[in-house]
């Protein structure tokens, strides 16, 4: 029988590359949330709005010429014009600059307060619900005792005790226990995920507990985390702005949205663009954190993946 060489067959129906591409480019979660959020319209018109807000809050100050603190008693309460695009206050200093410059002391409050709360709260939350039994019972105790504090009373006994209504005061105060709400939603996340087998894999292999919190469980709440931090940044700036309106806040000659409504709601019959301006920035930042909130936490959803 004639034996059958390799040269008498010929390898049909496949293409020269030899290997099958899929219908689909592969992308990662962070580059489809990315996508996702970009196809959400109302998101990225309030993320470039938000954007143009902190742009002002930082060059904003410096576009008049004017100081924020600078008064010139011949120009009291004049309206919007060529020299004074937002017009004066009762003291005759320049709105537009004294907007922005309040901007960004908001502005800061509600980034800073907003980051310290999200680190001990995330933190905090992790270790109570890694540890669990009597340690989360105990540290769950905690936290209820402060959330049931009203913040206001903390404001004013730490602005008694340190005779100060500064901006590291008002974060201080607003942060104390700010952080609490974020513990207890971490916790609930963090509970899902202790029991995976990733995680029962890490600590069978001996490694530490807070290696495994730092390197296995807080990254798989970062999209929760970045969704809490949007959505508490509107409720930080709110807060400054309602203590600063009824005097507990940043005190001249600083300023800020809420010190500036404040001021001006004396005079508002007679001189309504001075409260209009800033509580319509005022409005505008909480807007767009809440739409980009809504949007981020769309995109981020692994069930909203397609």
């Amino acid at each position: 029988m004639e034996e059958l060489s390799q040269e008498q067959f010929r390898i049909i129906g496949i293409e020269d590359n030899g290997t099958e591409h899929s219908a689909r480019k592969k992308v990662g979660y962070w580059q489809d949330a990315w996508r996702r959020l970009r196809a959400n319209k109302i998101a990225m018109a309030a993320l470039v709005l938000l954007i143009l807000l902190l742009l002002m809050t930082i060059i904003g100050p410096h576009l008049t010429g004017y100081s924020y603190e600078e008064m010139d008693k011949a120009s009291k309460n004049l309206p919007p014009s060529a020299a004074h695009w937002f017009g004066t206050d009762e003291l005759g200093r320049d709105l537009f600059t004294r907007v922005w410059q309040g901007g960004r002391v908001s502005m800061i409050i509600g980034l800073f307060s907003a980051a310290v709360s999200t680190l001990i709260g995330v933190l905090y939350g992790s270790i109570s619900a890694f540890f669990g039994g009597v340690v989360d019972n105990i540290m769950m105790r905690i936290v209820e005792i402060l959330i049931s504090i009203p913040y206001l009373i903390i404001v004013i006994l730490i602005s008694v005790i340190t005779d100060s209504k500064d901006l590291g005061t008002m974060i201080l105060a607003l942060t104390l226990t700010g952080w609490c709400g974020t513990a207890r939603l971490i916790r609930g996340q963090i509970l899902q995920l202790r029991e995976q087998e990733y995680v029962l894999a890490a600590e069978a292999l001996g490694v530490s507990p807070f290696k495994v919190i730092l390197k296995h469980l807080i990254p798989n709440t970062l999209g929760l985390i970045i969704v809490g931090v949007t959505f508490d940044i509107p409720g930080y700036i709110f807060s400054e702005t309602f203590l600063s309106y009824i005097g507990l806040g940043i005190q001249a000659p600083a300023t800020s949205w809420g010190a500036l409504a404040s001021a001006a709601q004396a005079n508002f019959r007679f001189y309504p663009y001075q409260l209009f301006l800033p509580s319509l920035m005022i409005a505008l930042t909480m807007l767009s954190f809440t739409l980009l909130g809504d949007g981020l936490r769309d995109a981020l959803d692994p069930r909203m993946r397609h």
